[in-house]
């Protein structure tokens, strides 16, 4: 369906285009639903900000403008109701840098990080790539629902523990975590001395009316004083090539120590990455909450084909456009490998720390999206069913 004023119903064909996404298939027909980009084009407000400036022909070093600063603290206050002060903001050329700069930031050499599985697989290699180890602790699931297991994050953490990788709305489950939950493990956090990184790059793209994220270091002084927020509109305005994200870092000394970290290392955001940031927060929310509309539509679709496929299930996706779909009772030694056959390319749930799954990318066009949908659904039946031996 084309939401409003805006199309995404309309394919965008991004074949032969050096497309991480597409061109990991080329050459053959497999539709690509792995990899946390969109098949939309970008809003029609950011296309416009990028050719006035390429219109200039001026690409030299630039800073963070003031009225990209003021667009990100205004959209913190309005969406999250969380007040942001301009000098917590260090930008960023990426949000895996900053999950890699915070594991160097926190701590020493032979300290520990700690997440929760499944996540996001740079949680689970950054600690190693600063020189810590890491902890990890699986997910609470009743197969429809995952949350923290807290008493199992208490009882892994140990005395060189530093920092807990939260990610929020999860990626790859698509929970958004009530206050409550986060309290929780804030307090545990904090009681131990540690740091928290939260990734809350999917914030924005919360799908149920009923569910409103929150952004941990918004929920007291203490939390924020040890809380370092990952953001970037790349994931909510397909922009993610670009390469613009920020961290929100309260506290000072701890700003100071990630700054020390990145010194060297870390490139400055490029100028067409910090047009289209600022285009994306001030002047696109009407295409986002259409986004989100169609979002919605294309996860109660996938919802309902999983849920007539013998041997997979999924539970409900709160925010993001990922599913994380559970193979086990499949009767494939592996999933990625089945679904790759029929023609639909998935993330291995191993990448995620735990094998036996894939996820689901359904930021597409609905007709893509079916597509790959009755592809499966063939395959699984194909197996199911096998055809009598003549």
């Amino acid at each position: 369906m084309t939401t409003n004023s805006f199309d995404f119903d309309s394919p965008v064909d991004r074949r032969n285009t050096a497309s991480v996404k597409w061109d990991r298939y080329k050459g053959k027909d497999i539709l690509p639903l792995w990899v946390a980009d969109m098949d939309f084009k970008a809003p029609p407000a950011v296309l416009d900000a990028l050719h006035r400036q390429v219109e200039h022909g001026v690409f030299g070093y630039t800073y963070p403008s003031e009225e990209l600063t003021a667009s990100v603290v205004a959209m913190l206050k309005d969406r999250h109701g969380w007040a942001v002060k301009s000098e917590w903001i260090v930008w960023l050329p990426g949000l895996v840098t900053g999950i890699n700069v915070a594991c160097r930031a926190v701590g020493s050499q032979g300290d520990a990080g700690m997440t929760c599985t499944p996540v996001y697989p740079p949680f689970l290699s950054a600690p190693a790539l600063g020189g810590r180890g890491l902890i990890t602790v699986p997910h609470q699931s009743d197969g429809k629902r995952y949350g923290f297991d807290f008493d199992a994050i208490e009882k892994a953490i140990t005395p060189e523990t530093k920092l807990f990788l939260l990610c929020n709305p999860q990626n790859p489950t698509g929970r958004v975590f009530s206050q409550k939950e986060l309290h929780r493990l804030s307090e545990i956090c904090l009681q131990h001395g540690m740091v928290i990184c939260s990734d809350e790059i999917h914030c924005d793209l919360v799908l149920d009316s009923d569910k409103q994220h929150v952004s941990l270091a918004a929920l007291d002084g203490a939390i924020a004083a040890r809380t370092i927020t990952l953001l970037a509109p790349s994931k909510t305005y397909n922009i993610p090539g670009l390469g613009c994200s920020l961290a929100v870092i309260p506290d000072g000394k701890l700003r100071s120590s990630f700054r020390k970290t990145m010194e060297g290392i870390v490139p400055h955001v490029n100028i067409l990455g910090l047009t289209a940031a600022l285009a994306a927060y001030r002047d696109s929310e009407d295409w986002r909450l259409a986004l989100i509309d169609y979002l919605r539509g294309n996860r109660d679709l996938l919802e309902a084909f999983i849920s007539r496929m013998d041997g997979l299930s999924m539970p409900h996706v709160e925010a993001t456009y990922l599913a994380w779909i559970d193979c086990r009772k499949l009767p494939a030694e592996n999933p990625t490998l089945f679904f790759e056959d029929a023609g639909v390319g998935l993330s291995d749930g191993k990448e995620f720390g735990v094998p036996g799954f894939v996820r689901l990318n359904f930021g597409c066009p609905c007709s893509t999206l079916s597509e790959a949908l009755l592809r499966m659904e063939q395959a699984v039946l194909r197996l199911s069913s096998p055809r009598r031996q003549v």
